[in-house]
């Protein structure tokens, strides 16, 4: 039986050269789907969940092929209005069945987008290379754009894409090696996920004691930027950053940060963090993110450092 984990991408830098390929960073849900003898669609999460009654819509992909049984690789996608990938959408079709999800899926329909064969009637295809797979695609027309599918876009000049996602307002690339086997399960150098994300500098208000390891010490950070430019304006609670530590970072920010705990909240809006502790908002840090959330948080920070800037 096919192994159906999906093979995964590890962080890294552009590479260049003739070997690679390239297709857009998707933000949304990875799903191994497998289509059986009856066109049957069940759909896999990364931790195994079969959510093919989540997305309903998704069940017309069963047809297409006429009876042959396949097993493909891909991302669920919701797109917002501006035509661009929206996990924030996307959440809004996760964890309902039934009538609610044939409803949602009325209101916030997913694309499946399609970037890899892992077997085609009954025979695995994951020793073949990667360029071989997708010809194996390519011979299955029905499968490059349907009412709720697509094929994935490959580039071949890394470094042109990479830059007009940027442009665009996407979340990065995904680099593959056109040699490459499907290693199921695997985070393999073969694929490698480059981000644009953004470094910026914000105000610390306060933080989180951690849990597991970190229970003696700060779990996260809580972040606000001020909302104008005059001594002493209110801070806005922006998110927390939980990321990006070693141990000697959280030593030196619970010395900093000790001297400075205040009983007051110093932002104008609720974290909603029960166990906070807040501080004197006057050290300022670097933060990298990917995006805004519509609700004005940060998705995906890390901490990157103390920035010069200190508030008086």
């Amino acid at each position: 039986m096919t192994d159906l984990r999906p093979m995964l991408a590890s962080p890294g830098a552009l590479p260049i050269g003739p070997d690679w390929s390239y297709e857009l960073k998707l933000d949304g849900v990875r799903g191994v789907l497998q289509i059986d003898e009856a066109e049957r669609v069940c759909l896999f999460t990364r931790n195994a969940n079969d959510v093919a009654a989540t997305f309903p819509e998704l069940a017309s992909i069963g047809h297409a092929l006429d009876g042959s049984t396949a097993v493909l690789d891909g991302e669920i996608v919701a797109f917002a209005d501006d035509g661009k990938p929206s996990f924030h959408r996307l959440q809004e079709r996760l964890g309902v069945f039934g009538a609610e999800a044939r409803r949602r899926a009325v209101r916030t329909p997913v694309i499946y987008v399609i970037f890899d064969l892992l077997e085609l009637n009954g025979l695995s295809t994951k020793e073949l290379p990667l360029s071989s797979r997708r010809s194996l695609l390519d011979q299955l027309p029905a499968l490059t754009l349907g009412p709720s599918w697509r094929r994935a876009t490959v580039h071949a000049d890394g470094q042109t894409f990479l830059d007009a996602t940027r442009a665009a307002g996407l979340e990065g690339v995904i680099a593959k090696r056109d040699d490459s086997r499907y290693a199921s399960g695997q985070r393999s150098s073969n694929w490698l996920k480059i981000k644009n994300n953004t470094i910026d500098e914000f105000v610390i208000g306060g933080w989180v004691p951690g849990e597991g390891g970190r229970q003696r010490t700060i779990g996260a950070l809580l972040l606000g930027i001020l909302e104008s430019d005059e001594p002493g304006a209110p801070l806005r609670f922006i998110g927390k950053v939980g990321t990006g530590f070693t141990d000697a970072v959280l030593d030196e920010l619970a010395a900093k940060l000790a001297p400075d705990v205040v009983d007051l909240r110093p932002f104008t809006n609720d974290p909603g963090e029960r166990t906070a502790i807040y501080v004197r908002p006057h050290i300022v840090g670097r933060v990298e993110f990917h995006e805004w959330s519509p609700a004005g948080l940060l998705r995906f920070p890390s901490w990157k450092g103390f920035a010069p800037a200190r508030l008086v």
